[in-house]
Formats: structure tokens, C-alpha cells, sequence
């Protein structure tokens, strides 16, 4: 049997991902490593690469498990900030450095409490504005969406992680994602919005890049700006004011609508104002399309990495958009 270089054997298993996995275990997932021989590596490494790497504030989006584009961003980014060359993919160098970045288990068991299931949830989030306007708070609508979105996952591969499980029951254990829920540490100084790449970068005032997240940036109908604007202001769990002036696709209203609050809010969690009038960095009610869905021409982050980068940003942070 010919042995393949471990550069080639990860690549190799990488490429081969089958598209439904079987359900996993904790230790699939924490004891996942390219070099051993084994039948299953992939969806489990990817899981354990995409907590590392969220962990190191380098975010993949919503934790899916995937070899997506989100993820090969995610990679070049930590790459670029390790000094290894920015290939996107989970080779051998950079596979020992994301194991240098942190030695917890990337796989835990979760107790689902009560606060989790008492809500308050919303029975449903209407797709047009009109009727969100109607609604007196936009939260979550289920126990599964809040514990997603509280371990950064997607929600599908959260549900996958855990079949047949009640998620809407006091007492049921499930695995989530150990990732770091804590506030960003550095002061951002400046912020680079990739427009075609879909990626925002942070750097602090030492010019070292400390944290970069996949974002959708701006529509054929509403373009993201260009060139470069600060920020204004921060404002977390922030109402939603649609002017008709928008002239959004789909949205009617001829008089401004105000939404309410919360994390299925348009712009999600958190709005981070810039110096150009009604465009920010925000977060979203769909976490698992950022970096794949277009934006109403602001710059869309996951809820918590919208969260990581306003707990970091000051005002008069610079904001330059790339094309």
C-alpha cells in the first residue's frame, strides 16, 4: 500500500466529505487528527477545526462541519495572521498551530436548563417588514434556534449532533460546541470590509490582524460603500427603522416602519453605526447565509461575531471598504 505525505492525505480526506455523515460521538469530534488512520476523519475534523479557529476569533460563520467558502476564508485569515502560507486549506502546518491555540475539548455536553425553555420565544418570524413592524419583539423561536446561536452553530448540524433528542425539554443532554462566549480583548483600530471576498478583518494599533469574520457586503440593489468611513456609534439590541427611501425589493410600506428588538431583528443583535448615513456593521436573524446571501448594502455578521467585533471597535474606528 502506498502511504501518502500527510500534507496529501489531509487534502485527500478533506476533498472527500461525504454529504450526510453519521451521527457523532464527543470523542469523534475531540480526538479527530489527519494523521491517524482512520475511516471517518472528515466531518469530524472539520467540526474540531471550525471550534478552533472561532475560538481564535477567526470565524468560519455558523459551525456546519462544511468545507465551505466561509471556511477557506476562515483558514487563509488565521494563516495570515500565523505567517504560513494563505493556502484556505487545513494542511499540516496550519493544523499544529489551531492545536497550539487551545487544548479544551472542542466537543461538550450541555444540560438544557430551564431558563432555556421558558422563553420568551416568538411563534413565528414573518417574512415582510410590514408585518414584523406588527410584532412588539423578534426573538428566537425555539429552544434549538437560542442554543445554536448561543454555541455558533448552524442549526441543522446541531440538530444532526444530537437526533431524536427534545430540545424544548428541561434536563436533555446535548453536544454543543465549546466555543469562547467572552468579549474581545483588543482595541480595533481598523477595520478592513472585503467587498468581493466577503470577509471583515480587525486590526489593532500595532497593524496585527486579530480577528476576521465572513460577512455578506452590500446587493446589486443597494451597493455597499467604497472607500473609507469610521464608526459612529454602537448599539446593541437595537430597533430597526425601514425609510421608504430604502425602496427595498418586496417592501411596500410608503411611511417608516419601526421593528422591534431582538435577535431575529433584520439587523440582528447589535449595530454598529458608521459615518456614512444608514449603513453599519450589524448582525442577522440567518446566521447560516452570511457570507452566502447579499446584504440590503451594509456589511451582515453572524449575531456573535457582530457582538466579538463591537465589544472591540471604538468610536472613530476606521472602516475601509476594499473592491
Amino acid at each position: 500500500m502506498r502511504v501518502l505525505p500527510m500534507g496529501l492525505m489531509l487534502v485527500g480526506l478533506l476533498a472527500s466529505a461525504p454529504a450526510q455523515a453519521r451521527q457523532l460521538s464527543l470523542a469523534d469530534v475531540n480526538d479527530a487528527n489527519p494523521g491517524e488512520a482512520t475511516s471517518k476523519p472528515t466531518q469530524p475534523l472539520l467540526l474540531k477545526a471550525q471550534v478552533l479557529l472561532d475560538r481564535a476569533g477567526f470565524s468560519p460563520g455558523a459551525i456546519d462541519g462544511l468545507n465551505g467558502d466561509n471556511f477557506a476564508n476562515a483558514l487563509r485569515s488565521f494563516q495570515k495572521r500565523s505567517d504560513i502560507a494563505e493556502s484556505g486549506t487545513l494542511d499540516p502546518a496550519t493544523w499544529s498551530k489551531l492545536l497550539d491555540t487551545s487544548s479544551e475539548p472542542v466537543l461538550i455536553e450541555y444540560t438544557i436548563t430551564r431558563d432555556d425553555v421558558k422563553g420568551p420565544f416568538a411563534e413565528a418570524i414573518p417574512a415582510r417588514f410590514e408585518k414584523k413592524a406588527e410584532l412588539k419583539r423578534l426573538d428566537y423561536t425555539s429552544p434549538v434556534e437560542m442554543l445554536a446561536e448561543r454555541h455558533h452553530m448552524d442549526e441543522q448540524a446541531l440538530r444532526e449532533l444530537n437526533p431524536s433528542k427534545d430540545f424544548s425539554k428541561e434536563g436533555t443532554a446535548v453536544l454543543v460546541a465549546n466555543v469562547n462566549r467572552s468579549p474581545g480583548k483588543a482595541h480595533v483600530t481598523t477595520i478592513e470590509v472585503a467587498k468581493n471576498d466577503g470577509i471583515v478583518r480587525a486590526f489593532d494599533k500595532a497593524g496585527k490582524l486579530v480577528a476576521a469574520y465572513p460577512a455578506s457586503v452590500g446587493s446589486e440593489e443597494r451597493p455597499a460603500p467604497s472607500g473609507t468611513l469610521k464608526v459612529t456609534r454602537v448599539a446593541k439590541d437595537p430597533t430597526y427603522t425601514y425609510d421608504p427611501k430604502f425602496e427595498f425589493k418586496g417592501v411596500k410600506a410608503t411611511e417608516k416602519l419601526k421593528i422591534a428588538p431582538g435577535p431575529n431583528n433584520p439587523v440582528g443583535a447589535v449595530w454598529i453605526g458608521l459615518s456614512e448615513k444608514s449603513y453599519g456593521i450589524h448582525g442577522t436573524a440567518e446566521p447560516s447565509k452570511v457570507g452566502k446571501m447579499a446584504s440590503h448594502g451594509c456589511v451582515r455578521l453572524t449575531n456573535w461575531d457582530a457582538l466579538a467585533l463591537a465589544s472591540m471597535v471604538r468610536r472613530g474606528t476606521v472602516v475601509s471598504f476594499l473592491d
